[in-house]
């Protein structure tokens, strides 16, 4: 099944028509708002992927709490 999703601004314009393997495998600066220099940073953490950081069990649990506490933004 095919599913189709907007994500408007939230990807640099160099990845606005990506797919969505094409945007997991990206460098966190696929992401907008974020540069080479947070690439670089997140290495230091084992984030080399858009992939990495969305499995990333830290960041996954920040999220859910946030969602839960309804005061997301």
């Amino acid at each position: 099944m095919a599913v189709s999703i907007e994500l408007g601004k939230a990807l640099d314009k160099a990845y606005e028509n990506a797919s969505l393997e094409e945007v997991l495998n990206a460098p966190p600066s696929a992401l907008a708002g974020l540069t080479e220099k947070h690439d670089e940073l997140f290495k230091e953490l084992g984030i080399k992927t858009i992939r990495d950081l969305g499995s990333n069990k830290y960041f996954a649990t920040a999220g859910v709490l946030v969602a839960v506490s309804g005061k997301a933004g």
